[in-house]
């Protein structure tokens, strides 16, 4: 993206915003991209850019784990493995290696699954390959401390198994000399010392010509010489050639496993960069779970559609004061290209205009942004923008004629695809005179179908909006019975300044501010009251609104509880249906099987009984199965027995006289099971629950 002019991102403080970013960055890869953020205007770098940091993000919001723990920074190692004969030590290949051991676990994370669940983090390794040959060489020769190891030639493996011998014959023949001197009385430490490399006991002064050897110096205090003992010269020279073999053969090595290492050496700067690359990634997502960043819509189109955007600056030092932050909600469009934002100075103006230029300057940056999920963003090859007092001492221009030679770079310059913002129209001139260069500039601006906002107190500007086709009349909201700012962006009607009411705040004389009332012109201190009577009551339309819909909010919430309660109880009866249901079926299926264990019984009796008995069995069986007049016949039944019998009670025995509750038969008892009886009626023995029986008695039977 072209900006203008080049302090445009110090004046939206994009700067800052990467000062933050920065910060987040571990790795010196990751901290130069943050240097050099700039906005692009490729449609697709810009969401592949938004994506990936909307992808580390749900990672990080999520606790999932990506092996990014710790990125290397290894421009040196890198350097030094390009360049012929280069050669590096132990330390810098296990700096390699921990390099390629990174770049294997991130290669392992994006199985087939993940590759399709974070397209954008695969995008940072899919020109990439792995290749497991650099850990193979690398383990050849180094162990996990850096050292070369034994078994990285014979040749070193002899050096180091001789050198190994050769210093254990010289620690035994130095123990000797030691213990022989110290009982002489010579020595003035009993510890062994080195010094140039050889080992040497530390002897009295006064004796150092006593004891036989090389003197290779004395200490401070010239009471200590240092003698390498006669006895240990020559295995002292064979353990210093040998060592010196040790170091040639070490080093020729690693330069042989340099050399074989540089023909990757393309690939892992690769993979430094990935790991940069994934660094830097981590840092935008940081940044966005700070600043509650979301992934809006991009499209490659000139136009801004902000839902409940805030400044991320003014975000994060609202968060620290634990204050809310007032969003801003505004669209620009081919339809309403220009906004005219008026109203109080401080009322937040210039703040709502620096918000939607800094936001546009991320999101075309790939930075997540606090904005509602629905907002959407076009894209804009230029950005223009004038804030301030902008007066050149050096080009000798006055704040105005600065003013003007911005403005006429805007014309010159501006398209369909330029976002502009201006502060201040027309200010530093004749109102009236300014005014009139005002209108024209936005003419001009409106042919050149360029997008942008402006801010103004100028009134002619205020009543062009209303008439001009793109230009669209905004206003910062401003609680005049308080006198406060509300921060509030309403759009689609001018604002007043409230200078009157602003002069009533800080406490001038009400004679002064009438004076000042008496100057201004009539019909424009009428439109300014007008302006700001219909300001209050939007105002207070709104407040309006804001209570019916809670209002509404709350019978919905009603409503939705009823609904829950009706479900409830209409449940609830289902569920009583079913249990009726269900007992009348459990109380048929019990008078079926009750019917067909009489009938049974019946049979039987039928079976055994004389023929002058059989018709009685088959009466019997037409009352059971053809129920005509049923309560007719047991009330003429339960009449017959209470006329015989009358009710005692108690409980039921073996031989009891009893009557059925519900058919009013009468038999005897000649079985207990339990909690049931079998009764003999007639012939036929049935058995009957005990709760169903009542104990009666045959009245005695009448005279006469």
């Amino acid at each position: 993206m072209k900006v203008y002019p080049a302090s445009a991102p110090v004046q939206l403080e994009f700067d800052k915003v990467k000062e933050l970013l920065f910060g987040y960055c571990r790795s010196e890869y990751a901290r130069e991209r943050s240097r050099a953020l700039q906005a692009f205007i490729q449609l697709e770098e810009i969401q592949w850019a938004l994506r990936q940091s909307y992808e580390y993000k749900t990672l990080l919001s999520s606790g999932l784990y990506f092996p990014n723990d710790e990125p290397l920074n290894l421009s040196r190692e890198l350097q030094l493995l390009a360049i012929p004969g280069a050669v590096l030590s132990g330390e810098e290949l296990l700096h390699l290696r921990r390099l390629a051991s990174s770049t294997d676990t991130i290669f392992h994370w994006f199985n087939e699954e993940k590759k399709q669940a974070w397209p954008g983090l695969y995008l940072a390794i899919s020109h990439s390959r792995y290749e497991k040959k650099i850990i193979a060489l690398i383990d050849e020769v180094i162990d996990e401390l850096g050292q070369v190891k034994d078994t990285a030639s014979d040749d070193l493996r002899s050096i180091r198994q001789t050198l190994y011998r050769r210093r254990n014959e010289l620690r035994r023949l130095f123990e000797k000399v030691v213990a022989r001197l110290n009982k002489q009385g010579y020595l003035a430490e009993i510890e062994e010392s080195f010094m140039n490399g050889r080992k040497v006991v530390a002897i009295f002064a006064e004796q150092k010509r006593t004891v036989k050897g090389i003197l290779h110096g004395e200490s401070d205090s010239r009471k200590t010489a240092f003698i390498e003992p006669e006895e240990t010269i020559d295995l002292n020279n064979q353990v210093a050639e040998l060592e010196n073999e040790e170091r040639r053969e070490v080093y020729r090595i690693l330069k042989q496993l340099t050399a074989r290492l540089s023909a990757f050496a393309g690939l892992l700067k690769e993979w430094q960069q990935i790991s940069g690359e994934f660094d830097f990634i981590r840092a935008k997502a940081l940044f966005a779970l700070e600043v509650n960043g979301e992934f809006p819509l991009v499209s490659d189109k000139s136009f801004i559609h902000l839902v409940n955007a805030c400044h991320p600056l003014l975000y994060l030092y609202n968060k620290k004061q634990d204050k809310p932050t007032i969003p801003v909600t505004v669209s620009l469009s081919e339809k309403q290209r220009i906004l005219i934002i008026s109203g109080p100075n401080a009322g937040g103006k210039t703040v709502t205009m620096k918000t939607v230029g800094l936001l546009q300057m991320m999101v075309q940056s790939g930075l997540l942004v606090p904005v509602h999920a629905s907002s959407e963003f076009g894209i804009f090859k230029q950005l223009m923008i004038h804030i301030g007092d902008t007066q050149s001492i050096e080009f000798e221009l006055s704040t105005y004629s600065s003013h003007l030679l911005h403005m006429k770079y805007f014309m010159e310059n501006a398209s369909g695809r330029t976002l502009f913002f201006i502060d201040e129209l027309g200010s530093g001139s004749d109102p009236s005179l300014g005014g009139a260069f005002a209108e024209v500039i936005l003419q001009e601006l409106v042919k050149k179908h360029a997008i942008g906002i402006v801010t103004t107190h100028y009134l002619n500007l205020k009543l062009m909006a209303g008439k001009t086709s793109g230009i669209l009349n905004g206003a910062m909201g401003f609680d005049e019975k308080n006198l406060q700012p509300q921060y509030k962006l309403l759009l689609g009607k001018p604002g007043s300044s409230y200078t009157f009411s602003i002069a009533e705040r800080i406490g001038l004389k009400k004679e002064l501010i009438d004076r000042a009332r008496s100057l201004v012109d009539a019909d424009q201190f009428r439109l300014d009251k007008l302006l700001n009577r219909t300001e209050q009551d939007l105002q207070a339309i709104d407040k309006r609104n804001a209570e019916l819909q809670k209002q509404l909010k709350e019978n919905e919430k009603l409503k939705k509880e009823l609904q829950q309660v009706l479900e409830k109880e209409k449940h609830r009866q289902q569920v009583e249906l079913l249990k009726e249901q269900n007992r009348v079926a459990e109380n048929k299926w019990e008078y079926l099987k009750d019917m067909e264990r009489k009938l049974k019984q019946l049979l039987i009796e039928w079976k055994r009984a004389e023929n002058d008995q059989k018709n009685k069995l088959v009466k019997q069986m037409e009352a059971m199965l053809f129920k005509k007049d049923e309560k007719k016949v047991a009330g003429k039944m339960q009449k017959k027995i209470d006329a015989r019998f009358k009710e005692v009670g108690g409980e039921v025995k073996l031989g009891d006289t009893v009557k059925m509750k519900k058919n009013h038969q009468v038999g005897t008892v000649i079985e207990l099971r339990s909690k049931k009886a079998v009764v003999k009626i007639g012939l036929l023995p049935m058995q009957v629950d005990l709760k169903d029986l009542i104990v009666v008695k045959e009245k005695p039977a009448e005279k006469g």
